[in-house]
């Protein structure tokens, strides 16, 4: 995976969420406790803090800084937010060198960091859409680079439904529903 998964990510999420841009969301996104104001807002602040990751590639730790979006930013203000943070890591990814490495709990390389990167994209809007009872499920060619690389003993299935059962986020049949989870970002050289 790399910066053009980022950005397809981003895209469909623009896509999919810029048509309900101006609905209520402060309701809950999803299963989740956060809103869908707060969901978008965090999509936006890991996209940003995997690419001050990759940026400076540090070893041990992520840097010490946080994204803050104004409370009084919009829905559709919050989405340029996203695509602000998706467009920095994408740059970031697209200067990164197959060799670099960077922490997220281990060394992990640009792959690890475009996947997260897709992941938390996809899996929000999910979230959002599911609080603003749209009908959507995340594109299955997304979804199966995901699990390849985050995900790699996933089960067979349907990309999007394997992704959510990943995640916490669905069931799948033959399986127990998922009640916590990591993925695997890091790699070992």
């Amino acid at each position: 995976m790399d910066n053009r998964d980022v950005d397809n990510a981003v895209a469909e999420m623009m896509r999919v969420l810029s048509l309900h841009d101006t609905e209520d969301w402060a309701v809950p996104a999803g299963s989740l406790e956060w809103s869908c104001w707060t969901t978008a807002v965090h999509v936006a602040h890991d996209l940003l803090a995997y690419a001050g990751q990759v940026a400076t590639r540090p070893t041990d730790n992520y840097l010490p800084f946080d994204l803050t979006v104004r409370t009084s930013a919009s829905p559709r203000e919050v989405l340029q937010v996203v695509t602000a943070s998706g467009g920095l890591l994408s740059s970031a990814l697209a200067l990164a060198g197959p060799d670099t490495r960077a922490w997220h709990w281990g060394p992990t390389d640009p792959t690890g960091f475009a996947a997260m990167g897709v992941a938390e994209v996809l899996l929000h809007t999910h979230d959002i859409t599911q609080g603003l009872r749209v009908q959507w499920l995340p594109p299955a060619p997304m979804c199966s680079a995901v699990i390849r690389r985050l995900f790699p003993d996933a089960p067979p299935g349907d990309p999007a439904q394997v992704l959510l059962w990943c995640t916490g986020r669905g069931e799948l049949d033959g399986q127990s529903r998922r009640t916590s989870w990591t993925w695997q970002a890091a790699v070992s050289d």
